[in-house]
């Protein structure tokens, strides 16, 4: 008796892949189906124009590719779409071989650090090798099998460089595995030899059916969870720090439900924020070295604390002096690798349902209403003080602090901020009030600068689905600007809205302010203490709003000297002009190089010895306070 063979599909690789693609669907948090793939990012080159170009023109209509200027840029805006997306779907981004690869190797860091899915789709040199050495290719002289794609190996969460087609059969189940795993999520690298990429191969029918992904929701251990809650019960100043996997799990409301039944004050990561409304007596704030002083204050006094999603990095715990010596940690996270950390009781499992348990374990505990109220009566405080840096300390001079009040009076429920590196982070963590739930993306995992622009064109395609009605906004300063502007102008050509306040402060001003606050002479950083004639007061400058002009964005630019209102207004415009035109509106305002909203927190950084009067520190004080519980 024989049996019937399985329908096959002869296709090329690069074609098998893309209707792959097509083929996954994601779950989101509502339980509403998607495709997991939203489109593709991409820059044609010699290693993926005929083979990958080819397969993605066929399926434009199903699988759109929106073309970039920049393989960084594009591979950033994948990043941020999965982000805007709560990881539930996923941008890929394809480049040619040698510097078109590399390029994208930093926007894998960024999505690593941030434990963000993307799928990059680098091209490759030929496996055949004739015609060896090819264009962009580096030779190395004791291993023919390595490329430059190799490269992204530290920060891909899987690698894998498909010499046979019907590779595909075994690795694309690890690919949808890693992109939709809580625990792994992270950078898929699929090097892609451009002789492979065309090589035909008889494929399984069954392989492109359509299936479902369902992000897994583990349960915790009965004991592991146990223990928990005896630690909680004997805590007399618990506090619950929430971070990203909160978010990812979409456990917001289980998050508020725990912490109103149980009196728990909550404080929140950057990857955590506006998961908590604002305002509401048990938000801290942000916490840590960009942070609220509310939230610090309570992490100081508390004896437990609850960590939940988070990989709790040193911005979050100020290089570990935010917490008392004696404190007890418990971590609730989908990644053992994370939950293990500082010596923590570990709980591995779902952030939502691992808090719906453990409220139930912690059936009748309350923290002491002292405590509780002590959240309501800190933040308050912190409030009324970023009340007055939003009112500014002198006329005509604009700081960060103003700038983000603006933008977040004007902000709603539908609106998206996002902002990445420089002063901006700490003015957002600190001193911004959630208007909706995940409405903010602080990428401060890897804090990339230029991701402010390349983040808000992915993250618009996101919430153009989600949010029609609202705008992207993200606030980066001039440095970031520099470094990488060129999406403003892919997100023009494609018609995609969002709006960048571009705050210039005459250069890598947070930076300057770090050197010189440590007794360093300022150097290299402001405009005016760089080599060259340009640094002088008359040297050369950049002029923005030309230059976004020129990108083919809409500009409002709020003069030199001007104040709130005038920035409110010229906001007001930015958004108008970006909702009526569909093209990326940029508000060019001047703010002050040196006005800051303080931390007052420590983070560790290497402080040469003797400088201003600093001991060199052999045992540092993050090391001394790690293990001391």
């Amino acid at each position: 008796m024989t049996s019937e063979a399985a329908p096959t599909v002869r296709l090329m690789t690069a074609q098998a892949l893309v209707r792959w693609m097509i083929a996954q669907r994601s779950e989101l948090l509502d339980g509403s189906e998607v495709p997991l793939f939203g489109g593709v990012f991409a820059i044609f080159g010699h290693g993926n124009v005929l083979g990958l170009g080819t397969a993605l023109r066929e399926v434009r209509d199903e699988l759109p590719t929106w073309r970039g200027q920049t393989e960084q840029g594009m591979a950033l805006a994948a990043v941020a779409f999965a982000r805007a997306t709560s990881r539930r779907q996923v941008m890929a981004a394809t480049s040619s071989i040698g510097p078109g690869a590399l390029n994208m190797v930093t926007a894998a860091g960024v999505a690593h650090a941030n434990r963000l899915p993307v799928l990059l789709l680098p091209g490759d040199t030929f496996v055949g090798r004739a015609p060896d050495p090819v264009l962009q290719q580096v030779e190395h002289y004791g291993d023919p099998t390595s490329t430059v794609n190799d490269a992204f190996r530290p920060v891909a969460r899987y690698f894998d460089r498909i010499t046979r087609p019907e590779q595909l059969l075994a690795t694309l189940p690890q690919v949808a595995r890693v992109l939709t795993d809580p625990a792994d999520a992270g950078p898929v690298v699929l090097a892609l030899p451009q002789d492979v990429q065309a090589e035909e191969f008889d494929f399984p029918a069954a392989m492109f059916a359509p299936r479902l992904h369902r992000v897994p929701r583990p349960r915790p251990d009965v004991e592991d969870l146990a223990a928990a809650a005896r630690l909680l019960r004997a805590a007399e100043r618990p506090l619950l720090v929430a971070g990203g996997g909160v978010r990812y799990s979409g456990a917001a409301a289980q998050l508020l439900a725990f912490a109103e039944r149980h009196g728990v004050p909550v404080a929140e990561t950057a990857a955590g924020r506006t998961l908590m409304p604002d305002p509401h007596p048990l938000n801290a704030g942000g916490l840590g070295t960009i942070r609220s002083a509310s939230a610090n204050a309570l992490a100081a006094d508390a004896d437990v604390v609850l960590a939940v999603g988070t990989r709790l990095q040193d911005f979050t715990t100020s290089s570990w002096s935010v917490f008392s010596a004696s404190v007890r940690l418990i971590s609730i996270n989908a990644a053992r690798f994370d939950a293990v950390k500082h010596a923590a009781h570990a709980v591995v499992g779902d952030a939502g349902v691992t808090l719906r348990e453990l409220d139930h374990e912690l059936a009748g505990w309350a923290a002491a209403p002292e405590w509780t109220a002590c959240a309501a009566t800190v933040r308050a405080a912190w409030d009324a003080h970023i009340d007055t840096l939003r009112a500014g300390t002198a006329p005509g001079q604009l700081t960060y602090a103003q700038v983000v009040g603006v933008v977040n009076d004007a902000s709603t429920a539908a609106d998206y901020v996002l902002g990445s590196s420089g002063g901006i982070p700490g003015e957002l963590n600190g001193g911004w009030r959630a208007t909706g739930v995940a409405t903010m993306d602080l990428e401060y995992g890897f804090s990339c600068m230029g991701y402010e622009i390349a983040g808000p064109w992915g993250a618009a395609i996101a919430r153009s689905h989600s949010d029609p009605q609202g705008i992207v906004t993200a606030l980066l300063g001039d440095g970031s600007y520099l470094m990488l502007n060129s999406e403003l102008y892919s997100a023009a050509f494609a018609g995609h809205r969002f709006v960048a306040v571009v705050c210039d402060n005459g250069g890598y001003a947070v930076i300057h302010r770090l050197q010189t606050g440590q007794g360093a002479e300022g150097f290299n950083n402001l405009l005016t203490d760089c080599a060259g004639p340009g640094s002088g007061p008359d040297g050369v400058r950049v002029d923005f709003a030309a230059h976004a002009a020129a990108l083919g964005c809409a500009v409002v630019d709020v003069p030199a000297g001007s104040g709130a209102a005038e920035l409110r207004a010229g906001y007001a415009r930015a958004r108008e002009l970006a909702t009526t035109e569909e093209r990326p509106a940029v508000l060019v305002c001047r703010t002050s190089p040196s006005e800051w909203t303080e931390s007052g927190a420590w983070w560790e950084v290497g402080v040469p010895a003797g400088l201003a009067g600093y001991p060199a520190m052999r045992e540092s004080k993050t090391a001394q306070l790690r293990w001391s519980s």
